[in-house]
């Protein structure tokens, strides 16, 4: 028992010093992290973007061709609250955009999300869908899930 107590007062000493020196060099890391992100601009990264499928696109450029009320329009996403079944999504045509709108385009079709709803399906996939009882744009969250599971 005395052999125990006396390695611990000579081991205090270091593992004290060592203890200090992780908390310096974790503190400077996480203000030189903090210093990084407020300098850097907002950018959206490659995970965090709304992907269109081939699907999608192709519907919303017929519906652009088969009436002139729509060319141009972008596909409008948002998500509201839906009560105990939970967020539904609501797409809309819209030919404006607001302040806070983040707006994916590819091969010339627009999307454009808000900004409480983009935080709701950042990373998701658009689709569009035809069966034989109804035909709809969906969002698909799986891949993002599968992304951030599977790197």
């Amino acid at each position: 028992m005395a052999t125990s107590r006396s390695l611990l007062h000579r081991l205090t000493p270091f593992i004290t010093t060592r203890l200090r020196q992780n908390q310096r060099l974790l503190s400077s890391s996480a203000i030189k992290i903090i210093k990084e992100e407020e300098e850097a601009p907002p950018s959206a990264t490659q995970d965090d973007a709304l992907n269109m499928t081939d699907n999608c696109i192709r519907r919303l450029k017929e519906l652009h061709s088969k009436e002139a009320s729509t060319e141009g329009k972008m596909l409008r996403l948002s998500v509201e609250t839906g009560g105990c079944s939970g967020f539904q999504y609501v797409f809309l045509l819209d030919d404006k955009t607001n302040s806070d709108d983040r707006v994916f385009e590819k091969e010339g079709v627009k999307l454009v999300v808000d900004k409480i709803s983009y935080d709701f399906v950042k990373g998701a996939t658009i689709d569009y869908v035809e069966e034989l009882i109804r035909s709809a744009f969906l969002v698909l969250l799986m891949e993002k899930l599968l992304r951030n599971i599977y790197p």
